[in-house]
């Protein structure tokens, strides 16, 4: 038995129940995992509220560390007793332990640690996504300038980091103070606040005008209009969450007006979707963030039992960095 995060219908926080169920024996291309500790990430959010909707009842929970009990026919690439980390479909990661798919699970080098792995999985190979592959028809160069909003998050902080390492000019938007000042602290190269600021006015001034090659972003609604007028001709609008609300349906031609704009909703779910780019991606996480290019900021820490408050401070927009649930 193992003791794991439940809901019976969508609905707010209160709707989470901690309940026991059954774990069984891996089928072919499945393994049992024994969580160590769990990500937590907007995305989380989205499937309780039904914003994704799933049938119920759902099991919550796309992230995390543990260590590999039994593998299914067919997996080769985990053994029994492995440290392991995952940022995986189908959702059911706020649990002690359980069975699933093994093609997203990857080893865990021993230099990283369980909370680290389960912090880091879903946030990073975002992150290594858009910095690497997300990217405007003109490319990215050392030099550039990028737009990323939210950026004291778990994503936000990786992506400052990781953007440094690759010599972009990363503009960051938070919305407090503290929160701009941990951007910069971890590789922004500017912040602004857009509860006090214009954020594409700003931009225009940083850039002298030019605009950015590309904006990344997860909040949606709230910032959508904006971050179109803070891009250069040619440059790419690419949407990756939807934080305040989805984004707003808009005429294509708009794009033609403002600079012969590319949009793109990216999902971490298309870039992993086989083995091989699951372990790719991994493996690059692994090599800057074991190499202390890139640190996992953990800022909160809650027991499996205050999971709904964890998903308050979630959608509040209390927490920076990342948060784990701790078993």
């Amino acid at each position: 038995m193992s003791k794991a995060v439940r809901i019976d219908r969508h609905g707010g926080p209160e709707e989470m129940k901690i309940v026991d169920v059954q774990v069984g024996a891996p089928g072919p291309g499945e393994i049992r995992i024994r969580h160590k500790a769990v990500g937590l990430n907007f995305i989380d959010v989205y499937q309780r509220t039904g914003l994704y909707p799933f049938a119920m009842p759902l099991q919550l929970g796309m992230e995390a560390a543990g260590i590999v009990e039994a593998v299914g026919e067919g997996v080769t690439h985990l053994a029994p007793g492995d440290r392991a980390a995952y940022a995986s479909a189908p959702p059911g990661s706020y649990s002690e332990e359980r069975v699933m798919p093994g093609r997203n699970v990857c080893k865990l080098p021993d230099a990283i640690d369980f909370e680290t792995g389960a912090a880091m999985m879903l946030k990073g190979l975002t992150a290594q996504y858009l910095l690497k592959k997300t990217l405007p028809v003109e490319g990215l160069r050392p030099g550039d300038h990028v737009l990323f909003h939210a950026a004291a998050g778990g994503v936000g902080l990786i992506a400052c980091q990781w953007a440094r390492v690759l010599g972009l000019q990363l503009i960051a938007t938070a919305g407090s103070d503290e929160k701009c000042a941990l951007a910069l602290e971890n590789g922004a190269a500017h912040a602004i606040n857009y509860r006090t600021e214009d954020f594409a006015a700003r931009v225009k001034e940083i850039t002298a005008g030019r605009g950015v090659k590309v904006v990344y972003d997860s909040v949606g609604k709230d910032t959508w209009e904006k971050s179109l007028d803070c891009l250069r001709p040619f440059g790419l609008m690419a949407s990756f969450g939807n934080a305040s609300g989805p984004a707003p349906a808009f005429a294509p031609g708009m794009l033609g007006a403002k600079g012969s704009l590319y949009v793109t909703r990216q999902t971490l779910f298309t870039h992993i979707a086989t083995r091989e780019s699951t372990q790719a991606m991994a493996d690059e996480l692994f090599e800057v963030v074991a190499s202390g290019q890139v640190r996992i900021h953990i800022a909160q820490r809650y027991p499996l039992e205050d999971v709904q408050q964890a998903h308050r401070d979630l959608e509040a927009r209390k927490t920076t960095g990342c948060s784990i649930l701790t078993l």
